[in-house]
Formats: C-alpha cells, sequence, structure tokens
C-alpha cells in the first residue's frame, strides 16, 4: 500500500474526503517526525512506539575495492511493534 491508497483507505473508512484524509495523514506524519527528532517517544497503545536508537561507529568494507572505511555513530529510527498489532499480523497468516 501506497500513500495515496492509504488516503483512500482512511477517507472511505472515516467518510471524509480524500484531502482531509491526507491533511490529516500528513499531520500525523509531521507530528511523529518532530517528536521523534527532539528525542522523544511516540507510544501509540495497540500498535507500535517511534523512538529513536544509537548506531555505533564502526568499520566497514568497501564492496568493490575491499578497502576498510570508518563508519560514523549515528542515530537510528526505531519501530517497536505494539502486542495487539504483532497478534493481528500472526493471526492473519504466520
Amino acid at each position: 500500500m501506497n500513500k495515496q491508497e492509504l488516503v483512500d483507505s482512511v477517507a472511505t473508512r472515516t467518510g471524509t474526503t480524500k484531502a482531509e484524509a491526507a491533511e490529516t495523514i500528513d499531520a500525523m506524519i509531521a507530528t511523529i517526525t518532530t517528536t521523534v527528532t527532539q528525542g522523544d517517544t511516540v507510544q501509540l497503545i495497540g500498535f507500535g512506539s517511534f523512538s529513536t536508537g544509537k548506531g555505533a561507529a564502526r568499520t566497514g568494507r568497501n564492496p568493490a575495492t575491499g578497502a576498510e572505511v570508518h563508519i560514523a555513530a549515528a542515530k537510528t529510527v526505531k519501530f517497536t511493534a505494539g502486542k495487539a498489532f504483532k497478534d493481528a499480523v500472526n493471526g492473519a497468516g504466520g
């Protein structure tokens, strides 16, 4: 499912226009992005949590040359699925 298909589905389920659904989805994504960027966690009970993690600095290899390269430490974005979401996925054929 891509974003437009998500907008269509949300509009159908909520009885709103596609424009209103798109605006709501965009606002939700922006809010999650801003919150996680600030180092906070967004927890949606039954769905999951968005948070940041830490990727340690490490040494990697250039696959073309085999030369070692330094990979700097970086923040990572994590999504941890909630129990209800996991149960729904596993009950649907997993």
